[in-house]
C-alpha cells in the first residue's frame, strides 16, 4: 500500500513530462497537418461560388469530375513521367550506393557529400540552371554545335525530376547496402556462387527495403511536383500538382481543387502501406 502511494507522484511526473515533451509536436500535427486535411476534406463535398470561393451545398459532382477523361489524361501523365524518373533513378542509384559502400571511410564521405551537395543550394535555382544548359542557344547545343529543342518536353521534366530527387534514391540505398553483414556475402561465394548469382540471392533481396524506400522518395514528390514542369515542361506538360495549383490559384474552384488534392493523398497513403508491407515480408 505504501509503495503505491510513493508510486503515485514519480507516475504524474512522468505524464507531466511527456505532456511537456510532446505538445509542440502533437501542436504542430494539428495546426499544420490535421486541420488543414479537414478543411480539405470539407470542401470536397460543396459547390463553388460563382466567383470563386466554397458555396455550403452538398453536392457530390467534384468526385463525379475525378473520372473525367481530360482530368483522368494528366493523372496518367503525371503517373508516366514519375514512374519513369522512379525506375532511371533506381537504375543509377544502385550501382552508386553499391560503390560508395565499398569505398574506404575517408571516401565514402566525400561521396556522400558530394551527393548531398546540390541540395546546399535553392531548388529553383537549380531548376532555372537546366534552361541555361538545354535552350537553344545554350551549353550543350554549343558543344554540340546543334540546334535542337532540348526545351519544353516530357523527356526534359524528367531530367529535371531525376537531377532533384535521385540523391533521395542514393542514400536510403547506401543505408540498406552498407547494414548488409559481408560474411553473408563471403559465406556465398564461399558455396561456390558466382559475384551475380551472390547479387541476385543475397545482397538484391537484403536491400528490398531500401530499395523500397527510396523508390517512395522518388515517386512521391515527382508525382505531385508543379514547379519542374512549370519551367521546363511549358504549358503544354501538366501534371497532377500543376493541375491542383490551377484549381485553386486560377480557376478558384477550390471544391474540385480540395477533391484533387485529396485524392492524391489517397495515393501517396496506398504507397505508403505497399512500403510498409513490402519492407515487413523482407
Amino acid at each position: 500500500m505504501k509503495s503505491e502511494v510513493k508510486a503515485r507522484p514519480a507516475s504524474r511526473g512522468r505524464r507531466l513530462g511527456a505532456f511537456v515533451f510532446l505538445s509542440p509536436g502533437v501542436t504542430y500535427l494539428i495546426v499544420l497537418m490535421l486541420v488543414p486535411l479537414a478543411l480539405v476534406l470539407s470542401n470536397t463535398v460543396f459547390q463553388r461560388g460563382r466567383f470563386g470561393g466554397v458555396v455550403y451545398e452538398f453536392t457530390t459532382e467534384n468526385f463525379e469530375r475525378l473520372i473525367d477523361p481530360l482530368y483522368l489524361g494528366v493523372v496518367g501523365v503525371s503517373l508516366k513521367l514519375a514512374t519513369l524518373t522512379t525506375l532511371i533513378a533506381l537504375l543509377i542509384g544502385y550501382p552508386t550506393a553499391y560503390l560508395i559502400a565499398q569505398l574506404p571511410p575517408k571516401w565514402k564521405t566525400v561521396a556522400l557529400v558530394a551527393i548531398v551537395l546540390p541540395f546546399w543550394t535553392n531548388f529553383i535555382i537549380r531548376v532555372y540552371a537546366w534552361i541555361i544548359l538545354l535552350s537553344g542557344p545554350g551549353v550543350i547545343n554549343s558543344l554540340l554545335g546543334t540546334d535542337l529543342e532540348l526545351l519544353y518536353k516530357q523527356g526534359t521534366i524528367v531530367t529535371g525530376l531525376l537531377y532533384s530527387y535521385l540523391p533521395l534514391m542514393v542514400l536510403p540505398l547506401y543505408s540498406a547496402i552498407e547494414r548488409l553483414d559481408p560474411q553473408l556475402r563471403e559465406a556465398s561465394a564461399n558455396l561456390g556462387a558466382s559475384a551475380f548469382t551472390t547479387f541476385r540471392k543475397v545482397t538484391l533481396p537484403l536491400t528490398v527495403p531500401g530499395v523500397m524506400t527510396g523508390c517512395l522518395f522518388v515517386f512521391v514528390p515527382s508525382f505531385g511536383n508543379f514547379v519542374i514542369p512549370e519551367i521546363l515542361g511549358g504549358s503544354k506538360s501538366i501534371m497532377v500538382g500543376n493541375l491542383i495549383r490551377d484549381q485553386f490559384l486560377k480557376a478558384r474552384d477550390w471544391p474540385f481543387g480540395s477533391a484533387l488534392a485529396l485524392a492524391l493523398i489517397a495515393v501517396l497513403i496506398v504507397l505508403l502501406l505497399v512500403q510498409a508491407r513490402v519492407t515487413r515480408r523482407a
